[in-house]
């Protein structure tokens, strides 16, 4: 599987990818219901016209965002940029040099894998790595205790030294590493609802220690890692935490397997910071994915996590936006999970 073709595997598995064309206003002396962080560079990655992952799902995700806001109840805040430290936290001095060249050098696709690239993509990269950061920095620092971090390209399948399946850099490890090199966070909870499995994620916590992974996902599928057997090595060993399951799944597995497996794992682990690979390709309707689940199941998903925040971590959570590719699916699946993440 290491060669595989993110785009080439979807189009012969679904037969459809072909055709898919500020500041914070939180009252002094007071946290904010809940913290939106975007920054528009992350329109910068620009991957070809018909690709799935265009900087049209961003409009839809702002679309849902801006809505909630109107409402009053999220702000939207501006981050910066992750520095070269925040990335190396996590992705080797090689890998990184290479994006950096490869990018500047006019390449259309990153050697390491299948991700598309464009001329703003390491600056979109960056951009998406350091909106995360600024959640953990709301969070773990007290101007909210809920955020979401709506960004892209992706990150969930970006390993320590490599890219693949739309994604650049691994945005909620570079998170997760950050939290806990500048605020000592001891154990961190990632649950990845996306219907990819998080392979990234994994190896980059694979004999870590401080992280509990979790992670629900439509098998066989891209990228074909994630299997039960899988479960860490070293420190880290029973704290990586496979659930597949076939196409057709929906509410049954995937928040049965939240409720009977990750609710006791987390009970054991009792997480300081509790973080969310959100990927809503596992809506029914998603041209890249095979799950059933609905805007009320997303919702209900969030409130499992959110439940083992209060619990566990003081409420903290960080929420980052993976994949989702039918843009008013994705717009809807926002609005359910950012609206039952900040009530």
């Amino acid at each position: 599987m290491h060669r595989l073709n993110r785009r080439r595997f979807l189009e012969q598995a679904s037969g459809v990818v072909a055709g898919l064309a500020t500041g914070l206003t939180a009252a002094r002396g007071q946290s904010a219901p809940g913290l939106v962080f975007y920054d528009p560079a992350t329109l910068r990655h620009q991957p070809a016209a018909d690709h799935p992952e265009s900087p049209k799902r961003m409009d839809a995700v702002m679309s849902a965002i801006r809505a909630l806001e109107r409402e009053g109840q999220v702000s939207v805040a501006a981050p910066r940029p992750a520095t070269d430290e925040h990335v190396l936290l996590v992705h080797s001095g090689e890998y990184f040099k290479k994006v950096q060249s490869e990018v500047a050098g006019g390449r259309r696709t990153l050697s390491t894998g299948d991700t598309e690239i464009s001329p703003g993509s390491f600056g979109a990269a960056l951009a998406a790595a350091g909106t995360v950061v600024a959640g953990v920095d709301a969070v773990m620092g007290g101007k909210t205790r809920r955020a979401f971090c709506a960004v892209r390209p992706p990150g969930h399948h970006a390993s320590a030294s490599r890219g693949m399946g739309f994604c650049v850099f691994n945005n909620v490890a570079i998170g997760a590493r950050y939290a806990r090199q500048k605020y000592g966070v001891e154990r961190i909870l990632i649950a990845d609802w996306d219907v990819h499995h998080g392979n990234g994620t994994q190896e980059v916590f694979w004999n870590d220690g401080s992280v509990l992974f979790f992670d629900t996902h439509q098998h066989p599928w891209y990228p074909g890692t994630g299997a039960p057997s899988e479960t860490g090595e070293g420190k880290a060993r029973g704290l990586i935490s496979n659930h597949p399951f076939p196409s057709g799944s929906g509410r049954g597995q995937i928040l049965g397997a939240f409720r009977e497996s990750l609710v006791p794992a987390a009970d054991r682990f009792k997480p300081d910071l509790v973080m969310i690979s959100a990927g809503f390709d596992s809506r029914r309707g998603d041209p890249l994915g095979e799950f059933t689940l609905t805007d009320q199941d997303f919702a209900e998903l969030t409130d499992i996590a959110v439940g083992i925040a209060v619990q566990h971590a003081g409420g903290r959570i960080v929420s980052v936006l993976e994949g989702g590719y039918a843009l008013g699916g994705l717009s809807q699946g926002v609005a359910a999970h950012v609206n039952r993440l900040v009530a």
